[in-house]
């Protein structure tokens, strides 16, 4: 009956969202890729609401009913028929009375399973597509089957691009940027690539408050068109997020946007709830809350930064990575030979991680300074006992995980943690 109900919803809101596109006429943005959607969505709002009326997906809303959801400007009803039937009045009165709309619609598309993108790729016609990362085990490849599957799927998005619209690509992944050469549409590449449209030179990230001459967070300088601009993101420690703000000025710059103009709008830019935010701890340590959702590229990521996060001692906290399939073993045992040569301690949540921790021995870590949990929770509890001050905490794990309850466990002010972590919504909570 929920099923029912749920497939009910979908289509009505589905159906009143192709309305409400040609009634309006909203320019559409849509990201997707496996890596780093939700950030180059927030980072592209942050520059592209400089110049005109846009909304953006809200959260994660990337599903088949997170779409709808976001055209329409609605809430989540979850188990609540009051509020989905709300919604589906909201959207009567956006279709029937003429309603003051957004000019730009910023869309992240994601494919938990086949058929997802491609279901709603062809009445969505977007304006610019960007594709951000295609690694080699996403997460969901056991719905699919193969990687090249979940490529397929996602590449759906850009060959529905309106024939005067842009592709915008990730350079630095081969299979990102040569899916143009089939696309066959207006193409613009970021990264640090010799060759990319958008170029990134210099990076460099500091951690604590720094000076005018010195600022804290990332600094880049972007290379376009002959000429070179600096770049700084001061709330940001990842330079995952570089690609981010690379892909937001290259949307920008190519709807029109003043390219000085973005780069100071993109100071405002910060990271998501979950996925590499600085928090205080306790005990003057640092903690990097990337507990949103994991996956092996995203992972090897998060490790990259707290090899760079100059401290006293490194904590890794890992937990599972979900949905891999056939790939489970493989992948959780890379992460543990990547992370070996990174951590101090290994602090390891849920069953699939003693394959990291296989991993990590196999590089000789010492197996007195690795721990494992079965819960989130009783993980928070030991770090709170172990924590020193300089100690930076890394905590990475798949969604199902719910890392964030041991974020909360070790922050200094765990009463913002409603405003700093992710999942912190009652539906979430009581779970």
């Amino acid at each position: 009956m929920k099923n029912t109900f749920k497939k009910v919803i979908v289509k009505i809101l589905t159906w009143e969202s192709k309305l409400i596109l040609a009634r309006y006429h909203p320019k559409i943005i849509a990201i997707t890729g496996s890596v780093g959607k939700t950030s180059t969505k927030d980072a592209i709002y942050s520059v592209i609401s400089e110049f005109y009326r846009v909304r953006k997906s809200d959260k994660s809303f990337n599903s088949e009913i997170g779409l709808p959801l976001t055209i329409l400007g609605v809430k989540n009803g979850w188990s609540n028929p009051f509020i989905w039937t709300e919604n589906i009045l909201r959207g009567l009165f956006l279709i029937l009375w003429k309603n003051r709309y957004p000019e730009w619609l910023i869309l992240e598309i994601g494919a938990g399973k086949p058929g997802d993108i491609k279901g709603v790729a062809p009445w969505l016609k977007p304006d610019v597509v960007v594709l951000t990362r295609f690694p080699d085990v996403p997460v969901h490849v056991e719905f699919f089957g193969t990687t090249e599957r979940i490529i397929e799927e996602k590449l759906a998005l850009a060959y529905a691009l309106k024939k005067n619209g842009v592709l915008v690509v990730n350079h630095d992944d081969a299979r990102v940027f040569n899916s143009h050469q089939d696309v066959k549409r207006r193409t613009v590449s970021f990264g640090v690539n010799d060759h990319a449209t958008y170029k990134a030179l210099y990076p460099k990230i500091l951690i604590h408050e720094g000076t005018e001459e010195n600022p804290s967070g990332l600094t880049f300088k972007l290379a376009h068109n002959g000429n070179t601009f600096p770049v700084h993101m001061p709330h940001i420690i990842g330079q995952s997020h570089m690609y981010s703000g690379l892909a937001a000025l290259a949307v920008a710059n190519e709807i029109g946007c003043d390219i000085l103009t973005s780069i100071e709008a993109l100071k405002q830019y910060q990271t998501p709830r979950g996925r590499l935010t600085m928090i205080e701890g306790i005990n003057k340590s640092i903690i990097i809350d990337d507990t949103y959702n994991a996956s092996p590229v995203a992972v090897e990521s998060a490790l990259v930064v707290l090899e760079t996060t100059p401290s006293k001692r490194k904590i890794a906290v890992l937990g599972d990575m979900l949905e891999l399939g056939k790939r489970t073993e493989e992948a959780h045992n890379a992460v543990g030979h990547q992370v070996a040569n990174i951590a101090d301690i290994l602090v390891l949540v849920g069953p699939r991680t003693k394959f990291i921790k296989d991993g990590a021995r196999a590089e000789k870590f010492k197996e007195k300074d690795i721990y494992m949990f079965d819960s989130s929770v009783t993980a928070g509890k030991f770090l709170s006992g172990i924590v020193e001050e300089g100690d930076v905490i890394l905590l990475k794990g798949s969604q199902g995980v719910r890392l964030e309850r041991a974020v909360e466990a070790i922050m200094a002010n765990p009463e913002d943690a409603g405003m700093l972590l992710c999942r912190q919504e009652k539906e979430w909570k009581n779970r």
